[in-house]
């Protein structure tokens, strides 16, 4: 029997110029316009999605890759995530939003007070994907950059910082009865008087209690210090690893290790594999495109090239693509996760850089397990697969456009949904109902 499984939509590029270099950027949607992702929100919440989750990058990078950024509109320019949020919320009924913050951008107080506000405006469908990148940090202060793990330890603080002015109205404190004309008793109010390592600020907070549950916690990770991270705050863990059966039961397991660590529940944590599918009508056709990309020519290696140097702020296009790369071209602030992804397991020192980008543009068959081409069946089989390991659920990656949405999901929605695989029918109570729904 089919296990039930969670799905999101993670828009991966951020609120940024959707369209651009893609063919159907003459549909002539606006990219800085509501509609464009309040048409792709309703057509989610339909298909039963449980979120969409917003990348971000409150940065265009440091000042010697700002061009390489912006001039395919890879890396930039991207607007404010959290603000796109109640857009989403007014034309939907269910569906979470989830916008990327960064702890370094907003002081705590500031933080819970606009996170609350849009938890009740939202009827409780908020989540937040809290992220680390420190390489914006000289937008917000001239303090020195943090490092890795400094990093989390200051998320940690802003995020418990953040749950204790939440739940500063005390049980009562809010008393509501127009007969007594009590609105409130503030002596069951908690002062929240924080001196942090990172922060200090006071409370209570100017806002009421919610009435199912706090905004939901995502993050992404796979250090050591996200996973812990993860384990001791998220709702949500976004996971990237290779989907085989020893892979996705490991990865699970370190995130309920991490969780129980810190007196959690594994079941706290609803874990997320991500997947960028491309469904096609037929294995015919789905052989032909892996088979038209197992030899890319030097321009489809520079696209590439021109995709990883937005992610790892570092140019790749001017380097010789006959030459290994030098490890040392890259900056201590890129993650080691997205160096990985271009790497893979090859051996750096002698792997021209040619070698590395063929293998990202080449593309492989979801029923061969090989890659993520294939008819909807066969991409309903691989989650069913999933679900039989104990997979949680699947985000699925791409542009938040209707174009994007329905060539994923206009074949895919009626088979999972005949295998019992996705939701039908909506739960009321927020996003944490939802995610606990099955």
């Amino acid at each position: 029997m089919s296990v039930p499984q969670h799905f999101g939509w993670f828009l991966a590029r951020g609120f940024g110029p959707h369209g651009w270099g893609h063919p159907y950027l003459d549909w002539d949607w606006r990219w800085t316009s509501p509609e464009l992702y309040q048409q792709s929100a309703r057509e989610l919440e339909q298909a039963g999605f449980d979120f969409v989750l917003i990348e971000d990058a409150p940065s265009l990078g440091s000042p010697a890759t700002i061009d390489t950024r912006v001039r395919h509109a890879f890396g930039g320019p991207k607007l404010d995530p959290l603000l796109l949020a109640p857009y989403l919320f007014q034309a939907t009924t269910h569906l979470g939003v989830i916008p990327t913050v960064n702890p370094a951008a907003t002081l705590p107080y500031t933080a819970a007070r606009q996170f609350s506000t849009l938890q009740h405006l939202s009827g409780h469908r908020l989540g937040l994907n809290v992220v680390t990148d420190t390489g914006s940090a000289r937008h917000f202060s001239d303090a020195p950059q943090l490092g890795h793990d400094a990093a989390y330890d200051r998320a940690e603080e802003w995020l418990a910082g953040i749950r204790a002015l939440w739940r500063s109205w005390g049980d009562g404190a809010l008393v509501a009865d127009p007969v007594s004309g009590v609105y409130a008793d503030g002596t069951k109010l908690d002062a929240v008087r924080h001196r942090g390592e990172y922060f200090a600020f006071d409370g209570p907070l100017n806002a009421v209690p919610f009435e199912h549950g706090e905004p939901v916690i995502a993050s992404p990770g796979g250090s050591g210090r996200g996973l812990a991270f993860a384990g001791a705050n998220s709702d949500i863990q976004l996971a990237l690893a290779p989907l085989t059966e020893k892979s996705v039961r490991e990865y699970r397991a370190r995130i309920h290790a991490a969780a129980v660590e810190r007196g959690r529940r594994p079941e706290d944590i609803t874990i997320m594999f991500a997947i960028q599918p491309t469904i096609v009508s037929s294995a015919e056709e789905a052989d032909r495109l892996v088979a038209a990309a197992a030899n890319p020519d030097d321009r489809a290696l520079t696209l590439i090239a021109q995709r990883q140097s937005s992610d790892l702020e570092t140019d790749l296009t001017g380097l010789d693509l006959d030459a290994p790369l030098d490890p040392s071209i890259f900056g201590e602030h890129v993650s080691q996760g997205s160096i990985r992804r271009l790497t893979g397991d090859r051996d750096v020192a002698t792997t021209p850089l040619r070698a590395h980008l063929a293998s990202l543009a080449r593309l492989g068959r979801i029923s061969d397990r090989s890659g993520f081409v294939g008819t909807a069946e066969e991409f309903a089989d691989l989650v069913e697969e999933l679900g039989e390991w104990g997979n949680d659920g699947v985000l699925l990656w791409g542009d938040l456009h209707p174009v994007t949405i329905h060539r994923t999901l206009d074949e895919l929605v009626p088979v999972l949904r005949r295998r019992g695989i996705l939701r039908r029918d909506h739960v009321e109570g927020g996003l944490h109902a939802t995610l606990r729904a099955f």
